[in-house]
């Protein structure tokens, strides 16, 4: 494993964020790509309405750019590319509807499910002509349960939803899922090369590049947010690395703030659908805190901060198979 073309990996992508960002900034704001803000939502969050949203073109273009220059491509290469930039789309093609023709839930929950199934559809028929093991690894043990393909691939589509979901759950304050997927990528680069999925490594490299660069503009108070485009490609990127890299459960805990964001949002919808009241003052948590007095900059360093927690015993487990 060459660690230094990896490094070179994540500064181009962090150098290309950080340079097209303030280009596709000013062109957003003429274009009138501004952020809707709910009514229902803090108060505070109502001063951030009008700000350049789609912001995470520049995370996937930065990270297409240096994957497609410095990744190998083996087996699980076009796995990673599919799930990067197919979960990107369907986020791209979300906010475009928002914003160019005025509807506030972009694409309708079927269309969204959809093109989800797709691409999952599509990564689990490249993993299959790749001899990929259907086998699920049980982190800190050496325990493997193989379910074989008609049990796994199903298993595959449903991660990958529950993960891109999950993700585009966190994305709600300025530099927070900037900052906790990055964290989650660096994990990742770890696994990956633990594993010897260099195209893996390669991948959260570059990924790391890109949201760190991109947190330079999102990071409080935001120039620019990342939109559907930005969180669905980074759940995506992180679905792919975790399916390629045979950590699927291993998720669970190096992602655990993405898994936290969405069970509270399950958590509230279950608890006022059978009981009529709320768990939290609003999920998902992240909000919860804002409104019980928490500035948006300590909630996004805590959660920061659990990111790092979670990933570190995430890979002291993975060290341990």
């Amino acid at each position: 494993m060459d660690f230094q073309l990896l490094l070179l990996t994540m500064g181009v992508s962090f150098i290309l964020a950080v340079i097209s960002a303030p280009l596709l900034i000013p062109l957003l704001r003429r274009m009138k790509f501004g952020q809707q803000v709910r009514d229902d939502g803090p108060q505070s969050h109502l001063k951030k309405a009008g700000t350049p949203t789609m912001g995470g073109v520049v995370i996937l273009l930065a990270f297409t750019l240096t994957f497609l220059k410095f990744a190998p491509v083996d087996n699980s290469f076009y796995v990673l590319l599919v799930g990067t930039l197919g979960f990107g789309l369907i986020g791209f093609l979300d906010d475009y509807i928002k914003i160019v023709f005025k509807r506030s839930l972009g694409l309708t929950a079927r269309q969204k499910l959809f093109g989800q199934l797709l691409f999952a559809g599509i990564m689990c028929w490249l993993l299959l002509n790749n001899g990929h093991s259907t086998a699920i690894e049980v982190p800190g043990t050496a325990w493997s349960f193989d379910f074989g393909p008609w049990f796994y691939y199903p298993f595959i589509v449903l991660m990958m939803l529950a993960i891109s979901n999950a993700v585009n759950f966190t994305d709600g304050l300025d530099g927070l899922l900037s900052g906790v997927s990055a964290i989650a990528f660096g994990a990742y680069a770890l696994v990956a090369i633990q594993s010897t999925s260099f195209a893996a490594a390669f991948c959260a490299a570059a990924m790391i590049g890109a949201v760190l660069g991109f947190l330079v503009f999102n990071a409080h108070p935001a120039k620019v947010f990342m939109g559907d485009t930005g969180s669905l490609g980074i759940g995506g990127a992180i679905g792919s690395i975790a399916i390629v890299t045979k950590s699927e459960l291993l998720f669970l805990i190096i992602g655990g703030v993405f898994v936290i964001e969405m069970l509270s949002v399950v958590i509230q919808v279950i608890s006022f659908k059978t009981r009529g009241k709320r768990v939290f003052k609003m999920s998902p948590i992240h909000h919860h805190y804002e409104l019980s007095g928490w500035s948006e900059w300590r909630v996004v360093i805590t959660f920061w901060a659990v990111g790092i927690v979670l990933a570190g015993i995430g890979l002291y487990i993975n060290e341990g198979l």
